[in-house]
Protein backbone atom coordinates (compact mmCIF):
# COMPACT_ATOMS: atom_id res chain seq x y z
CA UNK A 1 0.00 0.00 0.00
CA UNK A 2 2.88 2.33 0.82
CA UNK A 3 4.92 1.41 -2.25
CA UNK A 4 3.67 4.39 -4.28
CA UNK A 5 4.49 6.76 -1.42
CA UNK A 6 8.03 5.48 -1.00
CA UNK A 7 8.97 5.54 -4.69
CA UNK A 8 9.84 9.23 -4.58
CA UNK A 9 12.27 8.68 -1.69
CA UNK A 10 14.34 5.88 -3.27
CA UNK A 11 18.04 6.61 -2.86
CA UNK A 12 19.05 4.20 -5.64
CA UNK A 13 18.01 5.27 -9.16
CA UNK A 14 15.72 2.78 -10.84
CA UNK A 15 18.10 2.34 -13.80
CA UNK A 16 20.82 1.16 -11.41
CA UNK A 17 18.79 -1.59 -9.76
CA UNK A 18 19.44 -4.09 -12.53
CA UNK A 19 20.07 -2.76 -16.01
CA UNK A 20 21.43 -5.44 -18.39
CA UNK A 21 22.28 -2.74 -20.97
CA UNK A 22 24.34 -0.70 -18.47
CA UNK A 23 22.73 2.34 -20.13
CA UNK A 24 19.27 3.49 -21.22
CA UNK A 25 18.65 3.17 -24.99
CA UNK A 26 18.00 6.56 -26.57
CA UNK A 27 14.38 6.76 -27.67
CA UNK A 28 14.79 8.84 -30.85
CA UNK A 29 17.58 6.59 -32.11
CA UNK A 30 15.38 3.53 -31.64
CA UNK A 31 12.52 5.24 -33.50
CA UNK A 32 14.90 6.17 -36.33
CA UNK A 33 16.10 2.60 -36.82
CA UNK A 34 12.58 1.17 -36.56
CA UNK A 35 11.52 3.60 -39.30
CA UNK A 36 14.51 2.80 -41.55
CA UNK A 37 14.13 -0.96 -41.24
CA UNK A 38 10.36 -0.67 -41.62
CA UNK A 39 10.71 1.32 -44.84
CA UNK A 40 13.34 -1.06 -46.21
CA UNK A 41 11.27 -4.14 -45.38
CA UNK A 42 8.16 -2.75 -47.08
CA UNK A 43 10.27 -1.93 -50.15
CA UNK A 44 11.80 -5.42 -50.17
CA UNK A 45 8.39 -7.09 -50.05
CA UNK A 46 7.12 -4.82 -52.83
CA UNK A 47 10.23 -5.32 -54.98
CA UNK A 48 10.13 -9.09 -54.50
CA UNK A 49 6.53 -9.18 -55.75
CA UNK A 50 7.08 -6.77 -58.66
CA UNK A 51 10.23 -8.48 -59.96
CA UNK A 52 9.25 -12.02 -58.86
CA UNK A 53 12.52 -12.35 -56.93
CA UNK A 54 10.93 -14.54 -54.29
CA UNK A 55 14.15 -15.48 -52.48
CA UNK A 56 14.33 -11.88 -51.23
CA UNK A 57 11.33 -12.53 -48.96
CA UNK A 58 12.96 -15.13 -46.66
CA UNK A 59 16.29 -13.29 -46.85
CA UNK A 60 16.36 -9.47 -47.03
CA UNK A 61 12.73 -8.99 -45.94
CA UNK A 62 13.22 -11.43 -43.04
CA UNK A 63 16.37 -9.56 -42.00
CA UNK A 64 14.42 -6.30 -41.91
CA UNK A 65 11.61 -7.90 -39.91
CA UNK A 66 14.03 -9.24 -37.29
CA UNK A 67 15.74 -5.86 -37.03
CA UNK A 68 12.36 -4.17 -36.56
CA UNK A 69 11.57 -6.59 -33.73
CA UNK A 70 14.97 -5.96 -32.15
CA UNK A 71 14.73 -2.18 -32.31
CA UNK A 72 11.12 -2.17 -31.11
CA UNK A 73 12.36 -4.10 -28.08
CA UNK A 74 15.08 -1.48 -27.54
CA UNK A 75 12.43 1.23 -27.92
CA UNK A 76 10.48 -0.46 -25.13
CA UNK A 77 13.66 -0.56 -23.07
CA UNK A 78 14.06 3.20 -23.49
CA UNK A 79 11.12 3.52 -21.10
CA UNK A 80 12.11 0.70 -18.75
CA UNK A 81 15.71 -0.49 -19.31
CA UNK A 82 15.65 -3.06 -16.50
CA UNK A 83 12.72 -5.01 -17.97
CA UNK A 84 14.52 -8.20 -19.03
CA UNK A 85 12.10 -9.47 -21.69
CA UNK A 86 12.76 -6.67 -24.23
CA UNK A 87 16.48 -7.03 -23.57
CA UNK A 88 16.38 -10.75 -24.34
CA UNK A 89 14.33 -10.13 -27.49
CA UNK A 90 16.63 -7.42 -28.86
CA UNK A 91 19.74 -9.46 -28.11
CA UNK A 92 18.57 -12.49 -30.08
CA UNK A 93 16.89 -10.51 -32.90
CA UNK A 94 19.83 -8.21 -33.64
CA UNK A 95 22.34 -11.05 -33.52
CA UNK A 96 20.35 -13.34 -35.83
CA UNK A 97 18.88 -10.59 -38.04
CA UNK A 98 21.72 -9.99 -40.55
CA UNK A 99 22.19 -13.71 -41.28
CA UNK A 100 19.30 -13.93 -43.80
CA UNK A 101 20.73 -10.89 -45.60
CA UNK A 102 23.93 -12.84 -46.17
CA UNK A 103 21.84 -15.58 -47.75
CA UNK A 104 20.56 -13.01 -50.26
CA UNK A 105 24.18 -12.19 -51.12
CA UNK A 106 25.02 -15.84 -51.71
CA UNK A 107 22.00 -16.42 -53.96
CA UNK A 108 22.65 -13.24 -55.93
CA UNK A 109 26.26 -14.28 -56.52
CA UNK A 110 25.06 -17.56 -58.02
CA UNK A 111 22.76 -15.68 -60.42
CA UNK A 112 25.53 -13.24 -61.26
CA UNK A 113 27.86 -16.10 -62.13
CA UNK A 114 25.21 -17.71 -64.35
CA UNK A 115 24.67 -14.44 -66.21
CA UNK A 116 28.30 -13.45 -66.75
CA UNK A 117 29.68 -16.92 -67.41
CA UNK A 118 30.14 -20.01 -65.20
CA UNK A 119 33.47 -20.81 -66.86
CA UNK A 120 35.09 -17.96 -64.91
CA UNK A 121 34.22 -19.31 -61.47
CA UNK A 122 35.93 -22.01 -59.46
CA UNK A 123 32.66 -23.68 -58.45
CA UNK A 124 29.37 -24.26 -60.29
CA UNK A 125 26.84 -21.46 -59.57
CA UNK A 126 24.47 -23.78 -57.69
CA UNK A 127 27.35 -24.96 -55.52
CA UNK A 128 27.92 -21.38 -54.32
CA UNK A 129 24.33 -21.18 -53.14
CA UNK A 130 24.27 -24.64 -51.55
CA UNK A 131 27.64 -24.31 -49.80
CA UNK A 132 27.22 -20.80 -48.41
CA UNK A 133 23.55 -21.23 -47.52
CA UNK A 134 24.52 -24.31 -45.50
CA UNK A 135 27.20 -22.27 -43.71
CA UNK A 136 24.68 -19.48 -43.15
CA UNK A 137 22.14 -21.90 -41.67
CA UNK A 138 24.72 -23.38 -39.30
CA UNK A 139 25.81 -19.90 -38.18
CA UNK A 140 22.17 -18.88 -37.71
CA UNK A 141 21.37 -21.90 -35.51
CA UNK A 142 24.53 -21.54 -33.42
CA UNK A 143 24.05 -17.80 -32.88
CA UNK A 144 20.37 -18.19 -32.05
CA UNK A 145 21.11 -20.95 -29.54
CA UNK A 146 23.92 -18.97 -27.95
CA UNK A 147 21.84 -15.81 -27.83
CA UNK A 148 18.94 -17.61 -26.19
CA UNK A 149 21.20 -19.25 -23.59
CA UNK A 150 22.97 -15.97 -22.82
CA UNK A 151 19.80 -13.88 -22.60
CA UNK A 152 18.13 -16.42 -20.30
CA UNK A 153 21.23 -16.43 -18.10
CA UNK A 154 21.21 -12.64 -17.90
CA UNK A 155 17.51 -12.72 -17.04
CA UNK A 156 18.23 -15.09 -14.15
CA UNK A 157 21.26 -13.00 -13.09
CA UNK A 158 23.60 -15.88 -13.91
CA UNK A 159 26.89 -15.90 -15.79
CA UNK A 160 26.10 -15.73 -19.55
CA UNK A 161 29.65 -16.79 -20.47
CA UNK A 162 28.67 -20.19 -21.89
CA UNK A 163 26.01 -18.67 -24.16
CA UNK A 164 28.44 -15.93 -25.15
CA UNK A 165 31.05 -18.48 -26.19
CA UNK A 166 28.48 -20.31 -28.31
CA UNK A 167 27.50 -17.05 -30.03
CA UNK A 168 31.17 -16.21 -30.51
CA UNK A 169 31.73 -19.55 -32.23
CA UNK A 170 28.80 -18.91 -34.57
CA UNK A 171 29.97 -15.39 -35.40
CA UNK A 172 33.56 -16.49 -36.10
CA UNK A 173 32.26 -19.29 -38.32
CA UNK A 174 30.08 -16.78 -40.16
CA UNK A 175 33.01 -14.40 -40.57
CA UNK A 176 35.11 -17.18 -42.12
CA UNK A 177 32.26 -17.96 -44.53
CA UNK A 178 31.98 -14.28 -45.48
CA UNK A 179 35.72 -14.05 -46.19
CA UNK A 180 35.56 -17.21 -48.32
CA UNK A 181 32.57 -15.80 -50.21
CA UNK A 182 34.32 -12.48 -50.88
CA UNK A 183 37.50 -14.26 -52.00
CA UNK A 184 35.65 -16.49 -54.49
CA UNK A 185 33.57 -13.58 -55.79
CA UNK A 186 36.69 -11.45 -56.25
CA UNK A 187 38.47 -14.26 -58.10
CA UNK A 188 35.46 -14.66 -60.40
CA UNK A 189 35.38 -10.94 -61.24
CA UNK A 190 39.14 -10.80 -61.86
CA UNK A 191 38.98 -13.80 -64.18
CA UNK A 192 35.95 -12.34 -65.96
CA UNK A 193 37.49 -8.90 -66.54
CA UNK A 194 40.89 -10.29 -67.59
CA UNK A 195 39.42 -13.10 -69.72
CA UNK A 196 41.06 -15.93 -67.79
CA UNK A 197 38.40 -18.66 -67.56
CA UNK A 198 38.83 -21.64 -65.28
CA UNK A 199 38.04 -23.98 -68.17
CA UNK A 200 38.09 -23.65 -71.93
CA UNK A 201 34.56 -23.96 -73.26
CA UNK A 202 32.22 -22.42 -75.80
CA UNK A 203 30.11 -20.66 -73.17
CA UNK A 204 29.20 -17.06 -73.97
CA UNK A 205 30.04 -13.85 -72.13
CA UNK A 206 26.85 -12.09 -73.15
CA UNK A 207 28.58 -8.73 -73.79
CA UNK A 208 28.35 -8.27 -77.55
CA UNK A 209 25.70 -5.55 -77.92
CA UNK A 210 25.74 -2.06 -76.34
CA UNK A 211 22.57 -2.99 -74.48
CA UNK A 212 24.22 -6.03 -72.95
CA UNK A 213 27.37 -4.00 -72.19
CA UNK A 214 25.16 -1.60 -70.22
CA UNK A 215 23.70 -4.57 -68.37
CA UNK A 216 27.20 -5.86 -67.56
CA UNK A 217 28.10 -2.41 -66.19
CA UNK A 218 25.02 -2.48 -63.98
CA UNK A 219 25.93 -5.96 -62.79
CA UNK A 220 29.42 -4.73 -61.95
CA UNK A 221 27.86 -1.96 -59.86
CA UNK A 222 25.65 -4.53 -58.18
CA UNK A 223 28.74 -6.62 -57.41
CA UNK A 224 30.40 -3.55 -55.90
CA UNK A 225 27.33 -3.06 -53.72
CA UNK A 226 27.56 -6.69 -52.62
CA UNK A 227 31.19 -6.16 -51.64
CA UNK A 228 30.29 -3.00 -49.68
CA UNK A 229 27.49 -4.86 -47.91
CA UNK A 230 29.85 -7.67 -46.94
CA UNK A 231 32.41 -5.19 -45.64
CA UNK A 232 29.63 -3.70 -43.49
CA UNK A 233 28.67 -7.12 -42.15
CA UNK A 234 32.35 -8.02 -41.65
CA UNK A 235 32.73 -4.91 -39.48
CA UNK A 236 29.68 -5.99 -37.50
CA UNK A 237 31.06 -9.51 -37.06
CA UNK A 238 34.42 -8.16 -35.84
CA UNK A 239 32.60 -5.81 -33.48
CA UNK A 240 30.50 -8.67 -32.11
CA UNK A 241 33.61 -10.82 -31.67
CA UNK A 242 35.42 -8.15 -29.64
CA UNK A 243 32.21 -7.51 -27.71
CA UNK A 244 31.87 -11.12 -26.60
CA UNK A 245 35.55 -11.45 -25.69
CA UNK A 246 35.13 -8.52 -23.29
CA UNK A 247 32.03 -10.16 -21.83
CA UNK A 248 28.49 -8.92 -21.26
CA UNK A 249 29.61 -6.17 -18.89
CA UNK A 250 32.68 -4.97 -20.78
CA UNK A 251 33.18 -1.44 -22.13
CA UNK A 252 32.01 -2.31 -25.65
CA UNK A 253 28.65 -3.83 -24.79
CA UNK A 254 28.12 -1.20 -22.07
CA UNK A 255 28.58 1.75 -24.48
CA UNK A 256 25.49 2.61 -26.50
CA UNK A 257 27.10 4.38 -29.47
CA UNK A 258 29.18 1.29 -30.28
CA UNK A 259 25.97 -0.66 -30.79
CA UNK A 260 24.22 2.14 -32.68
CA UNK A 261 27.11 2.65 -35.11
CA UNK A 262 28.64 -0.80 -35.58
CA UNK A 263 25.37 -2.74 -35.42
CA UNK A 264 22.35 -0.58 -36.24
CA UNK A 265 23.97 1.75 -38.77
CA UNK A 266 25.94 -0.99 -40.55
CA UNK A 267 22.91 -3.25 -41.04
CA UNK A 268 20.66 -0.34 -42.02
CA UNK A 269 23.19 0.71 -44.68
CA UNK A 270 23.57 -2.87 -45.92
CA UNK A 271 19.85 -3.58 -46.28
CA UNK A 272 19.09 -0.19 -47.89
CA UNK A 273 21.86 -0.74 -50.46
CA UNK A 274 20.03 -3.89 -51.55
CA UNK A 275 16.88 -1.80 -52.09
CA UNK A 276 18.78 0.59 -54.37
CA UNK A 277 20.88 -2.05 -56.18
CA UNK A 278 18.15 -4.66 -56.30
CA UNK A 279 18.85 -7.88 -58.23
CA UNK A 280 15.37 -7.68 -59.74
CA UNK A 281 16.51 -4.56 -61.59
CA UNK A 282 20.16 -5.32 -62.27
CA UNK A 283 19.72 -8.99 -63.15
CA UNK A 284 16.63 -8.51 -65.29
CA UNK A 285 16.85 -10.64 -68.42
CA UNK A 286 17.40 -8.60 -71.55
CA UNK A 287 14.65 -9.14 -74.16
CA UNK A 288 17.24 -9.85 -76.81
CA UNK A 289 19.31 -11.98 -74.48
CA UNK A 290 18.59 -15.30 -76.16
CA UNK A 291 19.49 -13.91 -79.60
CA UNK A 292 22.67 -12.31 -78.29
CA UNK A 293 23.75 -15.55 -76.62
CA UNK A 294 23.34 -17.43 -79.87
CA UNK A 295 25.29 -14.76 -81.75
CA UNK A 296 28.05 -14.85 -79.15
CA UNK A 297 28.27 -18.61 -79.33
CA UNK A 298 28.28 -18.59 -83.16
CA UNK A 299 30.96 -15.89 -83.32
CA UNK A 300 33.22 -17.79 -80.94
CA UNK A 301 32.81 -21.01 -82.92
CA UNK A 302 33.60 -19.18 -86.18
CA UNK A 303 36.76 -17.67 -84.72
CA UNK A 304 37.94 -21.08 -83.56
CA UNK A 305 37.29 -22.53 -87.02
CA UNK A 306 39.22 -19.70 -88.68
CA UNK A 307 42.08 -20.20 -86.26
CA UNK A 308 42.26 -23.89 -87.05
CA UNK A 309 42.46 -23.10 -90.78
Amino acid sequence: MFSHLTQGFELTPRAEIHNPYHYTPTRWICITFVSLFGLSTILHITQAIIFSIWYMLPTAALCGTLEIVGWLARLSSSKNPHNLLPYEIQMTATIVGPTPLLAANFLTLGKLVERLGPRYCRLPPKMYSIMFLACDLVALCVQAAGGAIASIAVGKKRDPESGGHIMLGGIIFQLIAILAYVSLAAEFLVRYTTERPMSKSNEHRGTLTPRLRLLVGALALNTLCLVVRNIDIDIRAIYRTVELINGFSGPIISTQWYFNVFDGMMIALAILIVNVAHPGILLRQDDAGAVDKERAHSSEVQLKLMGSI
